[in-house]
């Protein structure tokens, strides 16, 4: 697999949004959007408070292609409204996390995003399914989850507390387009 494989697969964009992957020139904007305790506390690996070199950090990686981060930009305001996470697991799966600014949140921009991301992450690497973490009682996840095909597969998730929703290789949601 080549590095950086996951990058490769942006730019992308949605009827609202603007998604890709972020570059250095993104760290104030992620660090704007990021340093708030609803998402730093909800996040396992977000320090608080989250400062530019945290947000540089993530956007730079590890340097082994497996992660990236994508920027969700409001295409009309050109604001940073979110961010998801992709990452590739074993040989087989595409970890998915995410997270949007207080003021974003509860207008469908996660949704929009998502759907997307996916339809655009299974058009390139068709034969990796699809899966998330999540907390049972983080309903609102949960659901935006369960909107974007994924289903609770009977696992446990490797960080304490949550539980696995997957959707298999091949599987194409409704909502979701076969190609990006």
């Amino acid at each position: 697999m080549p590095p950086g494989i996951l990058a490769a697969i942006g730019p992308l964009a949605s009827a609202r949004l603007a998604l890709r992957p972020f570059t250095g020139a993104d760290a104030l904007a992620l660090h704007a959007m990021t340093d708030d305790p609803s998402i730093t506390g909800a996040v396992h690996f977000l320090p608080t408070p989250f400062a530019p070199h945290d947000a540089l950090a993530l956007i730079e990686g590890d340097g082994s292609g497996r992660d990236c981060f994508w920027g969700v930009w409001n295409r009309e305001s050109g604001l940073l409204v979110g961010t998801f996470g992709t990452h590739l697991k074993g040989a087989d799966e595409i970890e998915i996390g995410y997270w949007f600014a207080p003021g974003a949140r509860g207008r469908g921009y996660a949704l929009e995003a998502g759907q997307t991301l996916i339809a655009a992450l299974r058009a390139a690497l068709p034969a990796r399914g699809v899966m998330a973490e999540c907390r049972p009682a983080n309903q609102a996840s949960w659901r935006l989850l369960e909107k974007l095909g994924l289903r609770a597969d009977g696992r446990a998730g490797d960080r304490a507390g949550r539980l696995r929703l997957s959707l298999a290789a091949g599987a194409t949601p409704a909502g979701i387009a076969a190609t990006p």
